[in-house]
């Protein structure tokens, strides 16, 4: 989550002190946690790697021997086994470096799953507050380009660590056992490459949060501008040109970036190149010598500076994941930053088992009150409401009274500061979420279709629900005859958002869905108040079919449609202030009447 700084414009996003100082606090303990469960399969490939160096150490010596004795003698026989011996080692190396390869992606790849998943869990219990909060696309962004740019480093940086390190160790030991010597003489490259390597790991870590953020940046813009409210926004403002305008110069941006971040690499490769070319020439220079001259033998020069030129790929190897991993501490905070997010409506430790299929559905309503955090005012307070098990509530008001926040709390979508609500006698904090959501259905004004078919939009609401009771709930809300004239029948495909269906349409599709799942408590928030008359008429016969045999609470501007309630409350400003049946509520002329005239 990501707070909008304010007078930020909406195409660049500039970085707090908070984000910067949460780059650097991401720990190193935390992330070898990942790796925790992995640990025979990363022992395994460790030992893979050292036994692969150590038999690639080999070359060298016989290489020296192919110089210094097979060829000056004309040994055919030693050199042949010398010879065969060089393609043993390639071979038996190469065929270790498979094996290793699969183990270590394998272990890489189900590290990336686990955080995938393990972030796509933990958001999935997040409040609506937290959605409400973050941009629109900024959370996608982290699941897919934050953690998708991790994947190079959580793959191969334990497996290119122990590579690297044994075979630069292995090479150190057999280049000392050539010559300690000349060994002395290659170690003038540690230094600068320390060095460099430090500068360029700073700038790779810096450039790759700029990075994420701008592609979260770019992310929303696809999502605002390219979903199908956004298109028809853009089309009906006259605004296409200045997303494309916003679009352009975050793409921009991330070009310069990127470029940034491969020449901060190219450099210090080129420089590092350069030193690693002239050692080989001051290792001739040193054998060569008055004091040294002929203290070597040709053999050894040979194999020494082979070694020498074989040290460079994993010396730098190992000096790149240091790179990697500072780079990636970056968007290892980004993803530690969700998974830390505290979870404001949990499952509660020891859940109170209630079965859905006996609930009656008598819903209480005890001295409740809500604020919505950073707000200095209740949204509700002191709500007291009783609605026996299978009668209706109304609950009507001016915009902002606190209905829908009141139906939220119903549904558990938020829990109250104070005051408790009750199923049955049980507090709803008592309950598992998804038993809850078997309890309590929801059908809101904003009616929310999977771009899928309508059969699988309605068995979302129950997986295992067969095509018999799908079609008996369509037309128990009025819509099987509608979806049975479609061209596909059930399998006719929605689109994004359901804009393939009108809004009586979606609102009794919503309605099918809510059937399917028979819960005993029914919220209607505004249901209808999008609707014209006729199609209201419609959906509210489905409505009265839902209803029957439920608890139902039903929020609506109309009056009409709830002056058949039980009872009716009438909110002001987050307090009840008037309660009672349509005629009485009528006699006493009060708030109610002011709003039914």
């Amino acid at each position: 989550m990501e707070p909008t700084p304010k007078g930020r414009d909406r195409g660049h996003r500039t970085v707090s002190a908070e984000e910067k100082t949460q780059a650097r606090q991401v720990s190193l303990r935390r992330i070898g946690r990942l790796f925790t469960p992995h640990r025979p399969a990363l022992a395994a490939v460790t030992a893979i790697i050292v036994i692969s160096s150590i038999i690639a150490m080999a070359t060298p010596f016989l290489l020296r021997a192919v110089i210094d004795r097979a060829l000056p003698q004309g040994d055919v026989t030693l050199l042949v086994w010398l010879v065969l011996g060089m393609v043993a080692v390639a071979a038996v190396t190469s065929a270790l470096g498979v094996v290793q390869t699969w183990i270590s992606t394998q272990v890489g790849q189900r590290v990336m799953h686990r955080l995938r998943t393990d972030v796509f869990s933990h958001l999935q219990r997040q409040s609506l507050g937290f959605f409400t909060r973050t941009r629109t696309g900024e959370v996608q962004s982290r699941i897919t380009n934050d953690i998708g740019g991790m994947q190079s480093v959580v793959t191969s940086t334990a497996t290119a660590v122990a590579a690297n390190l044994t075979t630069v160790v292995a090479t150190t030991v057999a280049m000392v056992a050539l010559s300690w010597q000349l060994s002395l003489v290659s170690l003038v490259v540690l230094p600068p490459a320390i060095w460099l390597t430090r500068r360029v790991a700073r700038m790779r870590r810096e450039i790759t949060a700029q990075r994420q953020r701008e592609l979260a940046d770019l992310n929303v813009t696809v999502e605002e501008g390219l979903s199908i409210s956004g298109v028809q926004l853009a089309k009906t403002l006259g605004t296409g040109p200045a997303l494309i305008d916003r679009f352009t110069a975050s793409s921009a941006r991330l070009v310069d970036l990127e470029l940034r971040s491969e020449l901060a690499g190219r450099w210090r490769m080129a420089s590092m190149s350069i030193i690693f070319a002239a050692v080989p020439a001051v290792i001739y220079l040193a054998a060569g010598l008055p004091g040294t001259a002929g203290t070597l033998s040709i053999g050894t020069l040979v194999a020494f500076t082979a070694l020498q030129g074989g040290l460079f790929r994993p010396l730098m190897g190992l000096l790149n994941v240091g790179v990697s991993l500072t780079a990636s501490l970056a968007l290892f905070a980004r993803i530690f930053e969700y998974l830390d997010l505290p979870v404001d409506v949990a499952d509660p430790t020891e859940p109170v088992r209630l079965d859905p299929t006996r609930v009656r559905g008598h819903l209480r309503l005890e001295d409740v009150t809500f604020g919505y955090p950073g707000s200095d005012t209740a949204a509700l307070a002191g709500i007291t409401l009783d609605v026996p098990a299978g009668t209706s509530l109304a609950l009507v008001g001016e915009t902002g009274s606190g209905k829908s926040t009141l139906a939220g709390l119903i549904s558990r979508l938020h829990d109250p500061s104070a005051g408790r609500i009750t199923v049955d006698g049980v507090d709803l904090r008592d309950l598992r979420l998804a038993d809850l959501a078997a309890i309590v259905g929801v059908v809101s004004q904003e009616t929310y279709l999977l771009h899928t078919t309508v059969r699988e939009n309605l068995r979302y609401a129950r997986p295992e629900a067969t095509d018999t009771e799908i079609e008996d709930a369509a037309r128990a809300a009025q819509i099987h005859d509608l979806i049975a004239g479609l061209p596909d029948g059930y399998d006719t495909v929605v689109g994004s958002r359901g804009h393939r269906f009108s809004g009586g349409e979606k609102q009794r599709l919503a309605i099918a869905r809510t059937l399917l799942r028979d819960p005993r408590i029914l919220v209607l928030d505004e249901a209808t108040s999008a609707l014209d008359t006729e199609t209201e008429r419609a959906v509210q016969r489905a409505f009265d079919v839902l209803a029957q045999g439920r608890t139902t609470i039903t929020i609506a501007h109309r009056l009409s449609t709830v002056r058949d309630a039980d009872q009716i409350a009438v909110l002001d400003h987050g307090r009840i202030v008037e309660a009672g049946t349509h005629a009485s509520l009528l006699n006493r002329n009060g708030r109610y009447a002011t709003l039914a005239a």
